[in-house]
């Protein structure tokens, strides 16, 4: 418990160090850029600096008043009237702020350096009484142009940064919705499965829950992370294949074939196994005889190609059609547009006798130590299949 504590009080000072660092570079930034625009005209970067260094504070205090006060209390709320309301106030207070700035200490002190290099140097702006200048038009105008020069742009970040994260929370929200569905539907049919070997008392029953259990634990512990090493995900559809090639035994003809060696590229956990679900519900469990199902995996260092196709009845019943593949494909489709959008092609064919699915990734990862294929199949506790290379 203590660890997980210190673990989440580092994660907070971690998070609070890096919101600071990227407040205090944004307005380093912005204290450079307008350095070099107050620059021209004046005799050195040095007054442009201590100019801006006056005025930077109107900037702090008017952005993170907007920020921590005006967006929460009224944006958030959807309260947009006593917004825009609240923002005309803030802004006006700003400006008058900037103004009053200007008058008392910007203005005297720039006036104070340039005299000395031009004596004849006259400066209109700094001419008159206080209420001439503070309710001088085109002066406050002005300072309401310079006063908004930089919320403006932090506003439409902060904004911009916002939409980004919702963006991600959204699009991990609906991976984990997509990745939870896999977990029933697979289940439902790896039970059914089990349910037919129990009714016929056949011995395998418990190699099948062994099975299940370490393709469960697989689904529940190693599949939290986006992405997982392809080896791994390769071993579990071989066990799945496993499964169910002890309830289907020697009536159906299956051929599982793995071309290229498996490295270190990490996948998207469970995409193909829907694929061969697919195959063995609509294909050999409703065929009596001459079942078959053919698997081709092609590994290259940084893409795979799985193309499954199986055999089916040529009479389906019409509910059979409208069903064929629906949950399952459907899910893999979707992910798919949600993690590889432009990487990725899935194409499937319904043809009369046979039915084809080939699915075609580019992966992120680069190749690494080549892992040879056999391996891979050594770490299963079941009955090797038929494989090739």
């Amino acid at each position: 418990m203590s660890i997980s504590l210190s673990n989440i009080r580092f994660t907070k000072v971690w998070s609070l160090r890096k919101k600071i660092l990227r407040h205090l570079l944004f307005w380093g930034v912005c204290t450079t850029i307008l350095t070099f625009l107050f620059a021209v005209g004046l005799p050195g970067y040095f007054l442009a600096l201590k100019l801006v260094l006056m005025l930077l504070p109107v900037h702090i205090l008017y952005y993170y008043t907007v920020d921590t006060l005006l967006i929460p209390k009224y944006l958030f709320k959807r309260k947009f009237l006593a917004l825009a309301l609240s923002f005309i106030v803030v802004c006006a207070f700003y400006t008058c702020l900037y103004r009053l700035i200007e008058i008392f200490f910007a203005d005297p002190y720039l006036y104070a350096q340039m005299k000395p290099l031009n004596p004849a140097f006259k400066w209109k702006k700094i001419e008159g009484s206080f209420q001439q200048q503070f309710f001088n038009g085109q002066y406050m105008i002005h300072a309401l142009e310079q006063s908004n020069s930089i919320i403006w742009g932090a506003l439409l970040i902060k904004f911009i940064r916002m939409w980004y994260e919702r963006k991600q929370m959204a699009l991990h929200s609906e991976l984990n919705f997509l990745k939870a569905q896999i977990h029933p539907h697979f289940l439902f049919n790896t039970l059914n499965n089990l349910y037919a070997l129990t009714l016929d008392n056949s011995p395998s029953s418990p190699e099948v829950v062994l099975g299940l259990s370490q393709i469960l634990r697989y689904m529940l512990y190693e599949c939290k992370s986006d992405y997982v090493p392809l080896k791994r995900d390769v071993e579990i559809i071989k066990n799945y294949i496993t499964l169910e090639k002890l309830r289907h035994g020697d009536r159906l003809d299956l051929n599982f074939k793995i071309d290229g060696e498996i490295n270190q590229q990490q996948i998207a956990p469970l995409l193909m196994i829907p694929l061969i679900e697919n195959a063995f519900k609509h294909g050999a469990s409703e065929m009596m005889e001459g079942a078959w199902i053919n698997m081709v995996l092609e590994v290259n260092p940084n893409s795979i190609k799985f193309k499954v196709s199986n055999g089916k009845p040529i009479e389906q019943h019409e509910n059979q059609r409208v069903h064929f593949g629906k949950i399952g494909l459907e899910n893999v489709k979707k992910r798919l547009e949600l993690i590889y959008p432009e990487t990725h092609q899935f194409t499937t064919y319904n043809e009369e006798d046979m039915y084809v699915a080939i699915l075609e990734i580019t992966l992120n990862s680069a190749s690494f130590t080549p892992i040879a294929t056999n391996d891979i199949f050594k770490s299963s506790p079941y009955t090797p299949l038929t494989t090739s290379k």
